[in-house]
């Protein structure tokens, strides 16, 4: 996946509360999409599928039935 990339230049050290503060204020402006986009690329690293293609749901391990 080359869309997402770090740029190092974006980061040095500062205070903790600093921090949190701008990157709140950063995914505060972004779309919707855009921060659904980077969750699904995170969890696509954390657990190791391609980005492009996530494993689709084991429909028979859970069974509907009416009550």
């Amino acid at each position: 996946m080359k869309r997402f990339r770090l740029d190092r230049s974006a980061f040095s050290m500062r205070a903790h509360a600093q921090t949190e503060k701008q990157n709140f204020e950063y995914w505060a402006g972004q779309s919707v999409a855009d921060r659904l986009a980077a969750a699904a690329y995170l969890n696509s690293v954390a657990y190791s599928y391609p980005y492009e293609s996530p494993p689709r749901l084991d429909k028979t391990a859970h069974e509907a039935r009416k009550r």
